[in-house]
């Protein structure tokens, strides 16, 4: 009887993927500290072209691609409810009062961010170049008109160099708004964030927060890989990913041949551009552009085996 061929690397991780969904631990953050119930936050609806709304009833502000993070009053978190092993001294004399914002260091360094956010405490000359960009008050009752002045006045009153409000400034007219949005591309930004003057702060996808961009993009989940052919043999082929709706689907483009060497496990969080919906509802041309969330370290809970990961995927918003 022959023997069977052993397993290759990508199915081995696959599996690996789907034993670990069985088995959820608390995650625990880079300092150490276990992670909490994330935040419930306010998230946009994309503008797409042609639509029709009344853009001098919004505030708008460039979206910044870095890490979001949420200060609870006393300490700072991811998105997903992990803990941000940031020095004592960047969070010193921030005001106790819930903040959202934007953990970024500058258009296009999004990568350079994450590695910040993700990396190990006692990072202090990394953490110098980082900045908090503060654009809600999500426990704060006024409409956002309100909550925008707030943020200026409690961010110049911090006296915190890396403390600072996103810049809120009007637009007449969609005429206005694409020249903008021209603009912020072609000097590096990713796109614009509009923000209805007399919205609340209201939890999940909401119409009164709209992100505006030259393309497309979203997130899904990796659940698996395809092995590479050709000059990509023994490389990755292909992310196999899933929607929050729970399709699945391929993208095969964007990589680099480091990122192809090593590619990120099941159960990261990536970001990928793509050109519309095929009318299967699948992603055209979909083309990776970062990862979003990386699987964590292994982490061995008490009486356990083997190292367990939890698996960010889980942690999105749905």
């Amino acid at each position: 009887m022959r023997p069977n061929p052993p397993m290759p690397n990508w199915l081995l991780a696959c599996l690996a993927a789907c034993l670990l969904a069985a088995w959820p631990p608390p995650a625990a953050g880079t300092d150490g500290a276990a992670a909490h119930q994330p935040p419930a936050v306010m998230l946009p609806m994309v503008l797409e072209d042609g639509t029709g709304i009344d853009v001098s009833q919004y505030l708008v502000s460039e979206k910044l691609d870095g890490v979001r993070g949420r200060w609870d009053g006393h300490r700072l978190w991811t998105r997903g409810g992990l803990p941000v092993a940031a020095p004592a001294w960047f969070t010193a004399g921030w005001p106790p009062v819930p903040m959202d914002g934007e953990l970024w260091i500058g258009r296009g360094q999004f990568e350079a961010a994450s590695s910040i956010v993700r990396g190990a405490p006692g990072n202090d000359a990394e953490w110098r170049r980082m900045r908090f960009m503060v654009f809600d008050l999500p426990d704060d009752g006024a409409v956002f008109a309100q909550r925008a002045r707030r943020i200026g006045e409690l961010t110049a009153s911090a006296g915190v160099p890396w403390l600072r409000a996103v810049e809120q400034f009007e637009v007449p007219d969609r005429i206005a708004l694409d020249a903008r949005l021209a603009a912020t591309a072609a000097a590096g930004g990713e796109g614009l964030v509009l923000h209805r003057r007399d919205a609340h702060y209201r939890a999940g996808r909401s119409g009164d927060l709209l992100k505006y961009k030259p393309y497309r993009d979203a997130e899904a989940c990796v659940v698996g890989h395809t092995p590479g052919r050709g000059k990509y043999a023994g490389m990755l082929g292909a992310l196999v990913v899933e929607r929050d709706d729970g399709l699945r689907f391929r993208i095969g483009t964007g990589f680099s041949d480091a990122q192809r060497a090593d590619p990120p496990p099941p159960g990261s969080v990536v970001t990928y551009r793509y050109n519309g919906l095929g009318s299967n509802g699948v992603p055209r041309f979909a083309r990776f552009l970062h990862v979003r969330h990386l699987l964590p370290p292994p982490v061995n809970p008490p009486g356990a085996g083997a190292p367990r990961t939890p698996r960010p995927c889980r942690e999105r918003p749905r």
